[in-house]
């Protein structure tokens, strides 16, 4: 990778991006031994300006960045990295350094739910107990749930459309999951057919 240190004095911003959810977690910089540090550990070390050294986050709270992959944007003067976090990226103890109103990539972050559900079977959890049931009991209730979606869309208000197009949501993600797909897949699908 070419990153060009010397256009920016030495350092190069790095946004940081959950890898999964997509969400933007914080904004660093690095130099030349920051980014070749990282590099070789697969852990996000940072040159923090305010210490004046390396600093890799997670040092002190354990919430380290493993890195998933890295990528420069077209002037080689920017760094993207999208990471796996150990827990809360910011210092307050929350997610994200952005103080958003809410996680917009929610529905991701529950895909991966879903997922560690069947990795990882919890006793009472609903997605186990849908699981158990089998394919035809998970796609059932994706069609009843549609069709609750439409009649709350026509005859009821809107926070019953909301809970209706939310349980749909939900069991389409668990059927997607029973069937091994991710919204991944669903996301290229609609990007080719947009072309």
């Amino acid at each position: 990778m070419n990153i060009d240190f010397d256009k920016t004095d030495g350092l190069v911003p790095v946004i940081i991006q959950d890898e999964q959810t997509l969400e933007v977690l914080m904004l660093g910089y690095m130099n030349q031994e920051a980014y070749e540090k990282t590099v070789a550990e697969k852990v996000v070390t940072f040159f923090s300006r305010s210490k004046n050294r390396l600093w890799t986050k997670g040092e002190t709270s354990s919430n380290f960045l493993h890195v998933k992959s890295i990528h420069i944007d077209c002037d080689n003067d920017t760094l993207l990295i999208k990471a796996s976090a150990d827990g809360p990226t910011c210092h307050t103890g929350a997610r994200s350094c952005f103080q958003t109103e809410y996680n917009q990539n929610f529905i991701m972050q529950l895909e991966n739910i879903i997922a560690d559900r069947y990795t990882n079977p919890l006793e009472g959890s609903y997605v186990n107990k849908l699981r158990n049931k089998g394919l035809n009991k998970i796609a059932q209730k994706v069609g009843e749930e549609g069709v609750e979606t439409v009649i709350a869309a026509l005859a009821e208000t809107e926070t019953d459309l909301i809970n209706e197009a939310s349980d749909l949501v939900f069991h389409l993600l668990v059927l997607l999951r029973e069937k091994n797909l991710t919204l991944e897949r669903i996301a290229k699908n609609l990007e080719e057919r947009h072309k």
